[in-house]
């Protein structure tokens, strides 16, 4: 089926919707979702190529996850993870090389790289607040 079929199907129920009161646009729970919104771009359900960025092994970089379209009926050899953890700065770049040397799904590229780079941000360690001492005379 075409996946624009698919997406008039599935768009207003699934498994992975999350609605809330007040909240024009619902929210989407699947795995390869790099927004979490429910929309047709970042939807893994319709689309055969998907793009995830998941936390790396020990909290250190960070893991892509993508799916080969040609594998779709082989679920043990459909995902290549690849994993990323030397700097920040030069993970970024070799992330942006990897999605767009090969055409692989060139719209998601900077969501990606957003993705990535909060992947990153929350594996700093977080100074602790220190008051500033107060001396008296």
């Amino acid at each position: 089926m075409s996946s624009h079929l698919v997406w008039s199907i599935i768009r207003n129920n699934n498994a992975f919707l999350f609605k809330k009161r007040n909240i024009s646009k619902p929210f989407s729970t699947e795995p390869s979702n790099l927004t979490n919104l429910n929309s047709y771009r970042y939807n893994r359900i319709i689309h055969k190529k998907t793009v995830d960025i998941v936390d790396g092994p020990d909290e250190k970089g960070f893991t892509v996850v993508c799916q080969r379209p040609r594998k779709q009926n082989e679920p043990k050899e459909r995902t290549i993870k690849t994993t990323f953890k030397s700097g920040p700065k030069k993970s970024l770049y070799k992330l942006k090389k990897l999605l767009k040397s090969d055409r692989y799904r060139t719209d998601l590229t900077k969501v990606a790289l957003r993705r990535a780079s909060a992947v990153l941000r929350s594996q700093k360690p977080r100074r602790e607040y220190q008051p500033k001492k107060v001396v008296e005379e």
